[in-house]
């Protein structure tokens, strides 16, 4: 395929997921007043709260056109996440011929894997969002109302998803760089703590509060993705020296291997000179080279 039939490749493949966009945001904007209530259902609930509390806290939108702005971005938004299966088949059959067979496996598996932990991480970050909306909006004074912008909620809410979705395929990256002999299972096992501190860590950024039951509530699924990874990887490892592949795995990186060469004699490598004789038989005589 030529530069130009690859461009023009990529402008078909382009203008097909666009399509599949505009279709996908067509129907959310047909169902967008109940898209907008499954967005704003954690907000609803902490302002609730906050009300009995004698606390004024309101979603607004501040321009003329901010309401408008913000159903495009509403629908836009959902249109790429229910067109997802169309722009993404897409994408795989512009870069499918540049990959050899079992990189295609791979890409299968990786696709489809990634996938559901996305939107898993995506929903523990939906139902992490009632704490993180009571922490914050909690430090708004008495008698002092806050008003915040609904496009600045939004963003919050989708940088959120986004972060949690990034942080459950974090696991999957470990398993693929493991079948592609990368990584191996037991050199992720011995740094078990730094995991353990990891996956903590994120958690606690995830959930600034100061209750460490939400922090452990969030943390859990992301620990258990770890195990399930570091699993996968030490049976995949088992397989690779069933079938005869070499392990290095007892071996520091910059330790020797196991079976070093065997030391050979230079003289045994350097070749045997001829005798004159057998020189002699290798030579045709004259009277051969006239007959």
């Amino acid at each position: 395929m030529t530069l130009l039939e690859h461009f023009r490749e990529f402008q078909t493949r382009l203008f097909r997921a666009v399509l599949a966009i505009l279709a996908g945001a067509g129907v959310a904007w047909i169902f967008y007043d109940q898209i907008f209530a499954f967005i704003e259902a954690p907000f609803n609930g902490v302002v609730e709260q906050a009300r009995a509390q004698g606390k004024q806290i309101t979603l607004a939108v501040n321009g003329v056109t901010d309401a408008f702005s913000l159903q495009l971005e509403v629908v836009l938004v959902s249109g790429a996440l229910i067109s997802s299966p169309i722009w993404l088949y897409q994408l795989w059959r512009f870069l499918a011929p540049g990959l050899t067979g079992k990189e295609r496996r791979w890409a299968y598996v990786f696709v489809f894997s990634a996938t559901p932990l996305f939107l898993l991480g995506a929903f523990i970050a939906y139902k992490a969002m009632p704490a993180l909306l009571k922490l914050f909006l909690g430090f708004t004074p008495e008698n002092v109302a806050n008003i915040i912008n609904v496009t600045d909620y939004l963003s919050f809410t989708l940088q959120l998803m986004i972060f949690f979705g990034i942080g459950a395929i974090i696991p999957l990256i470990f398993v693929m760089m493991n079948f592609a002999g990368l990584l191996r299972g037991r050199t992720l096992l011995k740094q078990w703590r730094w995991l353990i501190i990891g996956v903590l860590t994120f958690a606690a950024v995830a959930t600034p509060t100061a209750d460490p039951f939400n922090m452990l509530l969030v943390a859990t699924p992301f620990a258990v993705l770890v195990i399930v990874a570091i699993l996968l990887m030490l049976l995949n490892d088992a397989r690779r020296r069933r079938r005869g592949g070499d392990d290095f795995s007892d071996l520091s990186d910059d330790e020797a291997s196991p079976e070093p060469v065997a030391d050979v004699d230079p003289d045994e490598l350097a070749p045997s000179p001829l005798e004159l004789d057998d020189v002699a038989e290798l030579r045709p005589s004259r009277l051969d080279d006239l007959t």
